[in-house]
């Protein structure tokens, strides 16, 4: 299974932003929704798995982040602090098991010039699955040895329709097949890994744009 959200999006002129830019990702699997509240405000309720929020424009600066059950004002799932450097842009992603609920701020950086190109890379959200690789149909390598809570370097691709797996590094073991993914010209993803290798909810991928593809 995939998801692509934010395909409509059209890339702005680069300018220099004194804000920072993110938006939350819920990818812990079996957690239920949740609120989420910054520097006691809530910006998200009800963010249920697999789910992106849009991206809010802030300042930049240090910001305490609390993870609740949806209705729920005590006993946060995750209480932490988060730094956002100005002109900066990230996914906010809840992951881990229920009983071990964390928080990853994943940068989106602008990759360079994308003109006529699609520009891919891979994070590894699932917990409990294996170091992966990531390749075409025809077993030429797209990413190797990604390890849980890894992000991977960017990688240019022509625009196009692919099907991706993932392969298992230790013993090849392919645990995922996406049989078509499309990838247009001038634009930056993030694969996302998440779910569970076995059990559910299963194994899958989540396929947004970046926003620094249109935010920019």
């Amino acid at each position: 299974m995939f998801y692509c959200p934010y395909e409509n999006h059209m890339r702005k002129s680069p300018t220099s932003f004194p804000k920072s830019h993110y938006r939350l990702l819920h990818a812990s699997p079996g957690t239920g929704p949740v609120d989420v509240h910054i520097n006691g405000k809530v910006v998200a309720r009800n963010l249920r798995y697999l789910n992106f929020t849009n991206y809010f424009s802030v300042p930049s600066g240090i910001y305490t982040v609390r993870v609740y059950p949806t209705g729920k004002t005590s006993g946060p799932l995750i209480d932490t602090k988060l730094q956002l450097v100005p002109g900066s842009i990230y996914t906010i992603a809840a992951i881990g098991d229920p009983e071990n609920v964390g928080i990853q701020p994943i940068s989106e950086p602008l990759p360079g010039p994308t003109a006529r190109y699609s520009m891919v890379r891979f994070a590894h959200l699932a917990p409990g699955t294996p170091e992966l690789n990531i390749i075409l149909p025809d077993g030429k390598k797209l990413f190797s040895n990604v390890s849980y809570k890894e992000v991977t370097e960017y990688i240019q691709l022509a625009p196009g329709n692919y099907g991706i797996e993932a392969i298992t590094t230790s013993n090849n073991k392919r645990i995922l097949i996406v049989p078509r993914i499309n990838l247009q010209g001038d634009k930056i993803y993030t694969i996302y890994a998440v779910g569970k290798l076995n059990g559910n909810p299963p194994l899958q991928v989540l396929i947004p744009l970046d926003g620094s593809t249109y935010l920019r």
